[in-house]
């Protein structure tokens, strides 16, 4: 972990900064003042930002019509051989995030007259997709194989992010969560938004490439440049598997 010594705002004493950058394993940055130190740590590294303690799956709009050929999304002619595709790689990764325990987070998007306000209705409806997600109906229900444990948690959300108007951001301070690694569909839209707004409420954030899909490629890649330039790391499940199994390595070595 990456530290800071700082001082007090009040505080008009000159001040000394040294940055130290090691781009392995992190280093100690410090400010300090003759008044008071106080200490920030930075999570840096993938592997810091993937420790179990720290790090939350969100798991983004797994569900019928943003991924099965008989969902809404491919209805209205959008292309779901990505979103299909990706599925393996997710369960492989629900799988290894159970046997670290990982806190999972799955997020459902569900629709209802009570939620549609007429700025919504007039955006959905242009795209044709008023239809998708309504509640309590077999398109808002989690793709197949997408199974929560009852240890694990559901949120339901109305927009785009997970974040606004649900309680994600409750459950994660509730569990001490700093990291959010984030995936899902589609990549561009509810997957990006839900990782723009966690990097605003200060979580740490990873977008994972294989596990995330949109229905165009142009769409999927220029999410993932974009995380890269301005909100988080981008990685591969197999990269994050690779972490957690180098952690329980240094665990059981007593390091």
């Amino acid at each position: 972990m990456l530290s800071f010594q700082g001082f007090s705002p009040e505080s008009a004493l000159p001040v000394q900064t040294s940055w130290l950058w090691d781009m392995g394993d992190c280093r100690e940055s410090t400010i300090t003042s003759e008044k008071e130190e106080a200490t920030v740590e930075i999570l840096r590294s993938l592997k810091e930002r993937c420790d179990p303690r720290l790090a939350a799956l969100l798991v983004v709009d797994v569900q019928n019509d943003f991924v099965s050929p008989q969902g809404s999304a491919a209805k209205r002619g959008d292309d779901v051989s990505a979103a299909m595709a990706m599925v393996p790689n997710l369960l492989r990764l629900i799988d290894e995030a159970r046997r670290v325990g990982l806190t999972i987070v799955y997020i459902r998007t569900t629709h209802s007259e009570w939620t549609d306000t007429p700025s919504w209705i007039y955006r959905t409806s242009q795209k044709g997709g008023l239809s998708t997600c309504r509640e309590e109906t077999w398109g808002a229900e989690l793709y197949e194989g997408i199974s929560p444990l009852p240890s694990e948690r559901v949120v339901i959300k109305h927009r785009y992010s997970a974040f606004i108007n649900t309680d994600l951001n409750t459950v994660l301070k509730a569990r001490g969560i700093q990291s959010v690694l984030v995936c899902g569909v589609a990549t561009n839209v509810c997957v990006e938004t839900t990782a723009r707004d966690a990097y605003m409420y200060d979580y740490y954030v990873t977008m994972i490439d294989d596990c995330s899909a949109a229905y165009e490629t142009k769409l999927h890649l220029g999410t993932l440049e974009n995380i890269r330039r301005h909100f988080g790391l981008v990685a591969s499940s197999n990269e994050i598997i690779e972490t957690w199994s180098g952690l329980e390595k240094r665990k059981a070595a007593g390091l």
